[in-house]
C-alpha cells in the first residue's frame, strides 16, 4: 500500500486536533482550578474546565458517528499485531474517558448544586437534585478518572513521538496530514 493509503482524511484530523487542543487546555485547568485559592481566577477555571468538558462531550459522540461513517485508516502492516491492539484499546479508552468523565463531572456539578454555563452560551439542565455527598463521591471518580485519562494521554504522546523519533516510522505523520 501507499503511503497515502494509512492517513487520516481531514475530517478525522480536524476532529483529532480540535480534541487535543480542547484537552491540553481544560486537563491543567482542570488541575490548577482545585489548588487556587476562591476567587476570580479559579471561578472563571471552573467555568472554562465544564465548558470545555460539556464541548468535548458533543465534539466526541461527532467524532464517533464519523468514524462510523469513515473508519479509520489500517495501520501500517509493519506494525507489530500487539502494537496494533495495544493502539485499539487505548483509542477505545480514550473515547471512553471523554464521553465518561464529562457526565460524571456534569452529575457531580449538578449534585453539588452549580449550574454549568457553557462559554456563556447556554445553561446545561442538572442532572441530579442537590446531595452534597454524592456530590463530593462523584468528584473523587472525576479527579481519579482525570488523572487516569492524564496517564493515558501521556502514552498516547509518547507512543506517537516514539513512533516518529525512535522507529522513524510514518504513525504521527498520518495525523499531521
Amino acid at each position: 500500500m501507499s503511503r497515502d493509503t494509512y492517513r487520516y482524511g481531514g475530517g478525522a484530523r480536524l476532529f483529532h486536533w480540535v480534541t487535543a487542543g480542547l484537552v491540553l487546555a481544560m486537563v491543567p485547568a482542570g488541575f490548577v482550578m482545585v489548588r487556587v485559592g476562591p476567587g476570580s481566577l479559579q471561578n472563571s477555571l471552573f467555568d472554562f474546565h465544564r465548558s470545555a468538558g460539556a464541548v468535548l462531550m458533543v465534539l466526541t459522540l461527532a467524532r464517533l458517528f464519523w468514524r462510523l461513517r469513515h473508519p479509520p485508516q489500517p495501520l501500517p502492516d509493519a506494525m507489530p499485531v500487539w502494537q496494533r491492539r495495544a493502539a485499539g484499546i487505548v483509542h477505545a479508552l480514550l473515547y471512553g474517558f471523554l464521553l465518561l468523565n464529562p457526565l460524571i463531572g456534569w452529575v457531580a456539578t449538578s449534585a453539588y448544586g452549580a449550574s454549568i454555563e457553557v462559554f456563556g452560551l447556554f445553561t446545561l439542565p442538572p442532572l441530579t437534585g442537590q446531595d452534597r455527598e454524592l456530590a463530593a463521591s462523584l468528584f473523587r471518580l472525576h479527579m481519579a478518572l482525570g488523572l487516569a485519562f492524564t496517564a493515558l494521554i501521556f502514552l498516547h504522546i509518547g507512543a506517537a513521538l516514539h513512533h516518529h523519533f525512535v522507529l522513524r516510522d510514518d504513525t504521527l505523520r498520518r495525523m499531521l496530514g
